[in-house]
């Protein structure tokens, strides 16, 4: 097959998207390799995958943008016609076209791009992993499995926060975003599970894979945002509660409370925004206060939920995949703004993960966390105040002053 079409389908992308300022920066920062990169692997890709899966998401998002979305009566601002949207006062997204540049060169890339190899202070080995764990046993902890992972252990109550546990966050198996760094728990050294908080439906947050193999299902509470629940239904969960933001409920004396955020959900070509995205203030019966974020942009949503459910003991945050800008502008936050929403909320601490698992962006492994630290220090904070781990670390949580 000749790689004209496709090189005209992206020359016609690209003077579509050169229209706009920001399609114009996505261009200037797309990697060359779809233009560079030769060999049978690449024709593989895209005869397999770049041509239907691009031009069916052109298709799609011209679909997509039919009609002004409208209220929806007697429901609140974020409930529309076509699903959710954004709290007022939130930033708005690039154009489809605008981005769409850049997401054509990422396909090419997730292929011709080499893995990472992470540093020796990135990752704790795993008989480590394991001691830090037993050893804090009896205490509120907090361990990072990678990426938005985590194991909350609170109160006696273990809770498990976006888990995915598998190869690749993607919809077709082992095509799609590859983690370059292994869970640092597998699924049979995982401890007993809770619940399972589920922030939104993007793949790397929501891997449906990973919600099928954890085991006792049948005792594991699912809270998760609207729309969602479907999938822990069928996958035998014993509880599934979905919540709307402002909603809360308790379960075994944890209180778990939806909050708004500012981002989106997708899992379909044709579909967007249909589920609902949310973070999460989690209250243990000893008074530790979490929040969890999920992916978000900032905006001043955060300080309005403060005068609500403000002062938590630890924020989790959501640091990575910021650029390029013209593709994340809306619905990542740029480290420094990160932080800002942790302290927005009123958090003692603000922990950066959401990096150094696998590559979303183009910011690489390691650049969102030296911002996240030197926005902490420029803000005058210590820095046991602003937290980054190692992948598999244990840390006590902190507590805020009364």
């Amino acid at each position: 097959m000749s790689l004209q079409p496709v090189m005209s389908i992206i020359d016609y992308i690209s003077i579509l998207a050169a229209r706009y300022p920001a399609g114009k920066q996505a261009l200037d920062s797309a990697p060359n390799a779809l233009y560079l990169q030769g060999g049978n692997k690449l024709r593989l890709l895209m005869q397999n995958y770049f041509l239907n899966i691009f031009v069916c998401g052109l298709i799609a998002a011209g679909l997509s943008g039919c009609g002004e979305p409208r209220p929806m009566p007697g429901k609140p601002y974020h409930h529309i016609n076509s699903g959710f949207r954004n709290p007022p006062g939130s930033p708005p997204r690039n154009s489809w076209f605008a981005r769409a540049p850049w997401v054509a060169m990422r396909v090419a890339n997730i292929v011709t791009s080499a893995d990472v190899s992470p540093p020796h202070d990135h990752v704790l080995p795993r008989d480590q992993v394991l001691r830090q764990f037993a050893e804090t046993r009896d205490k509120n902890t907090i361990t990072w499995i990678g990426h938005m992972t985590t194991l909350l252990r609170l109160d006696g109550k273990q809770i498990l926060t976006d888990p995915w546990l598998t190869e690749h966050a993607s919809p077709f198996g082992s095509f799609g975003p590859k983690r370059y760094v292994p869970p640092a728990l597998s699924f049979d050294l995982l401890p007993r599970i809770d619940f399972v908080v589920i922030s939104h439906g993007h793949f790397d947050h929501l891997d449906v894979p990973t919600i099928e193999e954890l085991p006792s299902r049948e005792r594991i509470t699912a809270i998760v945002p609207l729309g969602i629940g479907r999938f822990f239904r069928d996958s035998g969960y014993g509880r599934v509660i979905e919540l709307d933001w402002e909603q809360s409920v308790t379960v075994d004396g944890m209180i778990f409370t939806a909050l708004p955020v500012i981002h989106w959900s997708k899992r379909s070509l044709f579909e967007s925004n249909d589920t609902l995205w949310a973070g999460f203030a989690i209250e243990a019966p000893d008074g530790a206060r979490i929040y969890f974020g999920g992916d978000a942009e900032y905006g001043p949503v955060y300080a309005d939920i403060a005068k609500r459910h403000g002062g938590f003991d630890l924020a989790m945050l959501s640091i990575g995949a910021f650029l390029p800008r013209a593709v994340m502008d809306g619905a990542h936050c740029v480290p420094k703004e990160c932080l800002q929403i942790g302290r927005d909320l009123g958090a003692h601490t603000n922990l950066g993960i959401h990096w150094g698992t696998v590559r979303l962006g183009d910011d690489g492994p390691y650049l969102a966390r030296d911002r996240f630290i030197a926005a902490g220090r420029n803000a005058g904070l210590p820095d046991e105040r602003v937290w980054t781990m190692m992948i598999g670390e244990t840390r006590e949580l902190p507590r805020r002053s009364n």
